[in-house]
């Protein structure tokens, strides 16, 4: 108890192994990108799924996201760490060349060694965006038609209701960032099928709903659910059927890990992020920002 006898949470312990995607390991000191060399300047992030650093080196900064390696029992996966590196350094050529989209670096080697479960890209400097921070429609509209484009090219983001996956730059600009989740088509059978067209359609129908969302937050100042309607950037569309289904089966789930990281000591209280030990940097930024206010 404290002194004003207000309980407070229980102190946290660092994550175990098995809840870090290196394990006990960080990421490298020094990486080397087609023949230049990065140092660390500090890791950002280190959780279940991703490790993610900046690096400095040849007069710039890049960001590097090291996938999962660790095993989980006798269960390997370095496989899921190829993968998730493989299809985000595949969406970063994907989008390519468009305005808002870091430019995604060449390969990832360490002592001569590639990395096939490393990408990296440009940083961009900037902060993620925050629920209160005022947009003009000048700049959201062309975060709409960046969207645009990247559905065109045949992608859907998926992840868009996080806003610290949206980076507002020092130059005024909404730029996209982490494509671990994305969902894109190929031009091979059965990933260019039928279901699969469907699915894409899906996920892009939710893309525009959280767009409309951020709109309303950002650009009309309305900071609770809008008047529902059918066209984002104007207002909050209706709620598709995929993101209600998605919500009742992700809510409980998202409890129960919360409250498993809980027991473990993890984390504290409810079980949020930002109670953790290390929570990762864009938690801390926002977190500060809110107690400036």
């Amino acid at each position: 108890m404290t002194t004003n006898d207000q309980p407070v949470d229980p102190p946290v312990r660092p994550r175990p192994p098995i809840l870090r995607a290196l394990g006990r390991k960080e990421p490298p000191a020094e990486i080397d990108i087609d023949g230049k060399t990065y140092r660390l300047e500090r890791v950002v992030k280190h959780d279940s799924w991703a490790a993610t650093a900046f690096y400095a080196g040849d007069g710039q900064q890049i960001v590097c996201k090291f996938n999962r390696q660790k095993s989980i029992g006798l269960m390997p996966m370095r496989w899921l760490g190829w993968w998730l590196g493989r299809r985000e350094a595949f969406a970063l050529r994907l989008l390519s060349g468009l305005a808002g989209i870091p430019r995604g670096m060449g390969e990832v080697r360490v002592a001569g060694r590639p990395l096939s479960y490393a990408v990296a890209h440009e940083f961009i400097s900037g902060r993620p965006l925050r629920r209160h921070d005022h947009v003009s429609k000048e700049v959201f509209a062309d975060f709409e038609k960046l969207m645009a484009e990247v559905h065109r090219r045949g992608m859907a983001y998926v992840d868009l209701h996080k806003r610290e996956n949206i980076l507002l730059g020092e130059d005024g600009r909404l730029y996209l960032l982490d494509f671990q989740v994305c969902f894109f088509m190929h031009n091979w059978w059965p990933a260019n099928s039928l279901p699969a067209r469907i699915i894409l359609k899906l996920l892009q129908g939710s893309d525009r709903y959280h767009l409309g969302k951020h709109y309303t937050h950002c650009v009309l100042g309305k900071h609770s659910a809008g008047p529902l309607g059918e066209r984002p950037g104007e207002h909050v569309p209706q709620r598709p059927l995929l993101i209600r289904v998605h919500r009742f089966i992700a809510q409980p789930l998202r409890a129960l890990r919360r409250w498993l990281l809980v027991k473990l000591g993890v984390r504290s209280g409810r079980g949020r992020v930002e109670t953790e030990y290390f929570p990762e940097e864009v938690v801390r930024v926002n977190r500060e920002a809110d107690r400036a206010a």
